[in-house]
C-alpha cells in the first residue's frame, strides 16, 4: 500500500470549509466537524494518559478506546455509516463492571484528583461529557449513530472509574467533596 497523505497541507480548507469521507466540503463550524474535532481532543488526552505509568490492563482497555474512538470519528466524517455497534458498547459496560468490583461503593461526590494518571482520567472524563453535548446537538440536524451516542455516555463512566481505579491501584485515597467546605460571598 502507498502513502495515504503524501502532504500534510492541502490548501482546501483556507476558505473555512473541509472534505468529509462522502467527498463533499462542509464549514468547518458544521456541529458534525465541531463534534469530531471533540473525540480528536479526548483521544489525545487519553494519549497523555497513556504516557503515565498505568497498569497493563488499563493500558490496554484505554488503546482498545482509542482506537474505537478513532472510528467514531471516521463515522461522523461518512454521514449515515455505523461503525460503532452494541458490542462496543457492551464491552465498555464490562469494562466497567469488572474495574468498580475493585472499588469501594461511593457515598459522597468526589473531586477529580488523586495521582496525575487519575487527574488526567478525570480530564479526559470531563471532556467526553462535553464531546456527549457536541454529539447531541449534531444529532439534531445530522445523522448521527445512536449507538455512538451510547459509547460516548457509558465512556465517560468508564473513565471515571479508570480514575477512581488508578488511584486505588496507588494506594491514593479519593478525594472527598465536602458540602462544609463551600464558601459563601455576600455583596457590601
Amino acid at each position: 500500500m502507498g502513502n495515504r497523505i503524501s502532504k500534510v497541507y492541502t490548501r482546501t480548507g483556507d476558505n473555512g470549509t473541509t472534505g468529509i469521507g462522502d467527498g463533499s466540503r462542509i464549514e468547518k463550524d458544521n456541529p458534525r466537524i465541531i463534534a469530531i474535532g471533540a473525540l480528536d481532543e479526548l483521544n489525545s488526552h487519553l494519549g497523555l494518559l497513556l504516557c503515565e505509568p498505568l497498569p497493563e490492563q488499563i493500558r490496554q482497555i484505554l488503546l482498545s478506546i482509542q482506537h474505537e474512538l478513532f472510528d467514531a470519528g471516521g463515522e461522523l466524517s461518512l454521514p449515515g455509516s455505523n461503525i460503532i455497534t452494541a458490542r462496543h458498547v457492551e464491552k465498555l459496560e464490562h469494562w466497567l463492571d469488572t474495574l468498580n468490583e475493585f472499588l469501594q461503593p461511593l457515598r459522597e461526590f468526589i473531586l477529580p484528583g488523586g495521582t496525575r494518571a487519575a487527574a488526567i482520567s478525570h480530564i479526559a472524563r470531563s471532556h467526553c461529557r462535553r464531546c456527549e453535548t457536541l454529539l447531541v446537538t449534531a444529532a439534531r440536524t445530522e445523522s448521527i449513530n445512536r449507538e455512538t451516542l451510547k459509547f460516548i455516555n457509558r465512556l465517560s463512566d468508564l473513565l471515571f472509574v479508570i480514575a477512581r481505579y488508578l488511584n486505588h491501584d496507588s494506594k491514593q485515597a479519593d478525594i472527598f467533596w465536602r458540602k462544609d467546605q463551600i464558601t459563601h460571598t455576600t455583596k457590601n
